[in-house]
């Protein structure tokens, strides 16, 4: 009885414990809650600190140059097509062909090589020519302009306004080595502007002649010459083939025409040198240069000369075949007398000298020249370079227009006389 009552005195003294602790508890909540609704939050700022200005500049310098290179070299060359596909343009289908030249190492002195192979055949060439100032003064004009070698006898190609067409009372020729020797002028034409020079030697360096044929434009074409004198001797320049068959006008009714067209230097005195190929070959001779323009270049092809030199080395001369004519151009006719000849291009036959090969196949005054052995002929000029790949005996068909009819001849060429 006495531990049941001391058990059950215990067990409310413990509850009054408890619920005094509940109501101090409530209490302290409420006290709180009269001060703070939610307890705050404690905030803190900070003062950040940037990099400054021109280290940001550099950063992004730095990273614009990486990204070039990766984008212009690293990707083009290791990672398109290999990793990444190759980028497209809008509108384009299928990827881009992969283009690469490659060098060798041998083709890198392809132009030294030429120059020490050319060199030694080409020589300067000075001239005095007599000429009349406006007081009727004779005076002594000098020239210059450069020359190549083709035969080991002595026999010299360069141009004929180099000689004066001709009229130069002397010539000296400068070779490699030094030597200086008196040459003669064999042969010229001022409409092909070419001439053949002899002088007294043997066992000359020889250059090679190519063939202007076979050339394309963007091959390398290298030329030597004396520009500006000379001061200036052998000098080499280097460029490429930059067009064919171009055309000098020299007056009115007259050109230059089937040039080599250059942007290799050319300057006055490169008159007469070789104009070579990779080979080391020549392929033209140099003639002119446009001088309202820069790069304009030109020679005449050597395939233009290798008939006449041809015959000078197997024959020591050469003998030239004629027509027996005397004419002009279509288009200056037409201009003076009006257009009733039945054509608007060739050469029209002013005058058919008797006792000459036209005459005898029965060409008459008032014809019109429009082809020769098929080729056809607008100019003058273009039938003298005709006429200079026959030889005496040959025999050619001549297309002419008489009173606006075709009218085929054959006419048998023979040697221009002495004073043609």
């Amino acid at each position: 009885m006495d531990f049941h009552n001391r058990d059950h005195q215990q067990s409310e003294f413990e509850k009054r414990i408890e619920e005094q602790g509940q109501i101090s508890q409530r209490q302290e909540e409420q006290q709180s809650s009269a001060y703070y609704v939610n307890r705050p939050n404690p905030t803190y700022y900070y003062k950040q600190k940037r990099p400054p200005y021109f280290l940001m500049i550099l950063l992004a310098l730095i990273s614009a140059m990486i990204g070039s290179v990766i984008g212009a070299y690293v990707a083009p060359n290791y990672l398109y097509g290999r990793y990444i596909p190759y980028p497209q343009a809008p509108g384009i289908q299928g990827a881009p062909q992969r283009v690469e030249i490659v060098t060798r190492g041998e083709e890198l002195t392809v132009i030294p090589a030429v120059a020490k192979k050319a060199l030694p055949s080409v020589v300067g060439i000075t001239t005095v020519t007599l000429e009349r100032d406006i007081f009727s003064r004779t005076r002594r004009g000098q020239g210059v302009g450069t020359g190549v070698i083709v035969d080991s006898r002595g026999y010299i190609l360069t141009n004929s306004h180099v000689v004066n067409d001709g009229r130069s009372e002397e010539v000296m020729v400068l070779f490699y080595d030094g030597e200086n020797l008196k040459a003669d002028v064999l042969w010229n034409d001022p409409m092909l502007d070419l001439a053949v020079l002899k002088v007294a030697a043997q066992n000359l360096p020889v250059a090679d002649l190519g063939d202007s044929d076979k050339l394309t434009v963007g091959e390398i074409a290298v030329a030597i010459g004396n520009p500006l004198g000379l001061t200036f001797e052998r000098t080499v320049t280097a460029g490429i083939i930059s067009g064919l068959e171009r055309s000098i006008p020299l007056t009115q009714f007259e050109s230059i025409e089937g040039l080599i067209q250059t942007d290799a230097s050319i300057n006055p005195g490169n008159s007469g040198g070789p104009l070579l190929n990779a080979e080391g070959a020549v392929i033209g001779i140099n003639t002119a240069k446009i001088q309202t323009g820069e790069g304009l270049g030109f020679a005449i092809p050597i395939n233009t000369a290798r008939p006449i030199v041809d015959e000078f080395i197997e024959r020591g001369e050469f003998t030239k075949v004629y027509l027996g004519i005397r004419g002009i151009n279509v288009q200056q006719y037409i201009q003076s007398y009006g257009d009733q000849l039945g054509t608007k291009q060739g050469v029209y036959v002013h005058q058919v000298t008797p006792e000459t090969p036209v005459a005898r196949a029965g060409m008459q005054d008032g014809d019109v020249i429009v082809k020769i052995a098929g080729q056809k002929i607008d100019t003058m000029g273009q039938l003298v370079r005709q006429m200079y790949k026959y030889r005496p005996g040959d025999s050619v068909k001549i297309e002419i227009i008489r009173d606006g009819e075709p009218v085929t001849l054959d006419v048998l060429l023979e040697a221009a006389p002495r004073s043609e």
